[in-house]
């Protein structure tokens, strides 16, 4: 991957290979998210978990306020504004970047005008006006994979090469985006992991990372932190999973991740400076 920096609005995030990967830290602002859930559903409490991951070495703070747990209804367009807009207003300067987490086009756009710096959206930018309500912005864009729906995503996921079909929709939908004039330098992937998918296929993506960049030549974001796939392998319950959740970052980071999003940012911090510290290349 040669690209030296991804743009994200007022940010220019290094993100060459050999350096220490970026940490994004979630910031859920729901009720019913599946790990934290109504830990931070207040602005007071949520901008005091802010604060916390600045200073922990958070890179990109995160912004979720929709739920996509598998079988999750879907929220309103208003629901989701009137949670996120406040958070996004209030931590505007806090010196980090912020992206939002969503997919509906309405919400991108109040979103940029409130000068948010990347769009994190787990459809893909596949849903009607979603790429021509980034295009004309500076914000970064983070595609990512999912098969089906949250609701329904988990049933009874199936590929035939899980690797080959991920990155094909990718590489379809940064083809798209290039398409309409927005910079490679603006662009980030995301598999998708337990986006419609097995702990099976979950586990081949993660050990395909490296050829995933490769092939799309952009940086990569990893989000596994506290999923399913990490409490299969570990046999451990959501409590306990943080360990897990490090492994596999490192895990992903060991291939050429750039992007890790997590929910114990302190921890992964450490880890990925103690990891970047200990590289033969370093």
């Amino acid at each position: 991957m040669t690209q030296a920096f991804l743009k994200c609005g007022r940010f220019r995030l290094p993100v060459q290979q050999g350096r220490r990967p970026l940490v994004m830290g979630i910031l859920n602002v729901t009720p019913d998210s599946f790990s934290d859930g109504g830990r931070h559903q207040s602005l007071e409490m949520a901008l005091s978990h802010a604060e916390q991951m600045i200073a922990d070495g958070v890179d990109i703070i995160d912004i979720g306020g929709e739920s996509t747990r598998p079988g999750i209804a879907p929220l309103s367009l208003e629901q989701e504004l009137e949670r996120v807009m406040p958070v996004i207003y209030a931590l505007r300067d806090c010196g980090k970047p912020l992206s939002l987490d969503t997919y509906k086009p309405a919400v991108m756009r109040e979103a940029l005008l409130a000068e948010v710096d990347m769009i994190n959206d787990i459809n893909g930018f596949r849903a009607e006006g979603a790429i021509d309500a980034v295009k004309d912005s500076e914000a970064g864009l983070c595609v990512m994979h999912m098969q089906g729906q949250p609701q329904t995503m988990q049933q009874a996921p199936v590929y035939a090469d899980v690797v080959a079909e991920v990155a094909h929709f990718l590489q379809g939908q940064v083809d798209l985006m290039r398409a309409a004039g927005i910079a490679r330098e603006r662009i980030c992937i995301d598999p998708g992991f337990g986006f419609g998918k097995t702990v099976e296929h979950n586990l081949a993506l993660l050990k395909n990372t490296r050829s995933l960049i490769d092939k799309i030549d952009l940086p990569l974001l990893a989000g596994m932190s506290r999923k399913s796939m990490v409490g299969a392998v570990v046999g451990k319950p959501l409590e306990r999973r943080m360990a897990g959740s490090i492994g596999a970052a490192l895990a992903a980071a060991q291939q050429g991740a750039m992007i890790i999003r997590v929910h114990d940012v302190a921890e992964t911090v450490d880890a990925l400076t103690m990891w970047q510290a200990g590289r033969p290349d370093h």
